[in-house]
């Protein structure tokens, strides 16, 4: 049987010690490697697979960063290595961009991590004025669009892109009616998606999110003229560090009477770029504290070995600016066999990292000073 290991899986794209390139991941790519290279023999995915390996659907979560699979990762390697051997697998090579498609897909299949509910969703959905105008089967206003022809409902990103390209016939008509604009937070608009998803007009529309870096984002950012107010782009990804779409989806909705010239028209491939550009970098890039990741590399052992010379550890310091989640976990697949067997020798208990030690740690290992 070949096995991609999970390990592998954090080399989700290219090393961000460069910090300039988006992800390469499709997680449709990674849906048919998860399966072409046997990975589903072992691990399911949402109870779709093996049994012999953990679910990988119930472990990659909107906060499961790739800090977060580097930690499990470390954690767990040297279990997963002697189950390997006990079954004769042999581990398949897997390269940057095949291992960014099966990250992608991973991510891409708890995406609406948030559990919503029906009944707050209906309720909602009527007292927000949705119902108002849009009718489940037919129309209640001239142009709103009836519930049951909604094909965006099970798609994150063309839900983002309906909802900021409605936004400003939307704000004319409740300016019409004299009604205030209906703010919305992220839990509210999962509840009412819930809720239409689970309508009987609506129980066949199909219900995808897939994730795909799409190149141009930043072009597209100042062709519509988004950097005139958010100039500072880095602010704005601090906004929506860890967010879902969903929740960008109701940030941009809460945005859109703001905006003094209206809000420029986004197509679904342009609304793609933008994304990709803001909220696929910011879920990328890590935000470790060097300082702490000085504490985390004493405590953890990681001077004793590669601040000694005689230990046959290499030295990290001329590798300054170079480390990443991904890199971290590379190195761990290449060299951790035998790095424990040389901890065994001396006697050295396998570390244990939390997600945000392995940030730091990370941060520390780029700026030792």
């Amino acid at each position: 049987m070949r096995y991609l290991p999970l390990i592998a899986l954090a080399s989700v794209a290219c090393s961000f010690a460069a910090a300039a390139s988006l992800p390469a991941g499709d997680s449709r790519r990674g849906e048919q490697l998860f399966h072409n290279e046997g990975c589903v023999q072992c691990h399911a995915i949402n109870g779709q697979g093996g049994t012999v390996a953990p679910d990988l659907g119930k472990l990659i979560d909107r906060n499961f960063t790739p800090a977060a699979l580097a930690s499990t990762m470390w954690n767990h390697a040297p279990a997963m290595w002697a189950a390997m051997r006990k079954q004769g697998i042999v581990k398949s090579t897997l390269n940057p961009d095949s291992a960014a498609d099966l990250f992608a897909y991973f991510y891409s299949t708890r995406f609406f991590d948030r559990p919503g509910d029906a009944g707050r969703g209906k309720a909602l959905f009527a007292s927000r004025h949705c119902a108002d105008c849009h009718g489940l089967t037919t129309s209640n206003f001239a142009g709103a669009r009836p519930v049951a022809q909604w094909q965006s409902l099970g798609h994150p990103v063309v839900l983002a892109q309906y909802m900021w390209n409605h936004a400003a016939q939307m704000r004319d008509a409740f300016a019409k009616k004299g009604w205030s604009w209906p703010q919305l937070t992220g839990q509210e608009l999962s509840d009412i998606l819930v809720y239409l998803r689970n309508l009987p007009e609506t129980r066949g529309h199909t219900a995808a999110f897939y994730y795909e870096a799409a190149a141009g984002g930043e072009q597209v950012f100042q062709a519509k003229g988004c950097n005139n107010c958010h100039a500072a782009r880095g602010n704005l990804e601090n906004k929506i560090q860890g967010a879902t779409l969903t929740d960008i989806a109701v940030d941009m909705w809460n945005h859109a009477p703001r905006m003094a010239s209206g809000t420029p028209t986004l197509s679904e491939d342009e609304m793609r770029k933008v994304l990709s550009y803001l909220w696929a970098r910011q879920f990328f890039e890590g935000r470790g504290n060097a300082a702490r990741g000085r504490r985390v590399f004493t405590a953890k052992g990681c001077a004793g070995c590669h601040n000694d010379p005689a230990s046959g550890a290499p030295s990290l310091a001329s590798r300054k600016g170079t480390f990443s989640d991904i890199s971290m976990v590379s190195v761990l697949w290449e060299h951790g066999p035998r790095m424990m067997e040389r901890m065994r020798e001396r006697k050295i208990a396998w570390p244990r990292f939390e997600t945000g030690q392995m940030s730091d740690l990370i941060a520390y290992l780029n700026n030792p000073q």
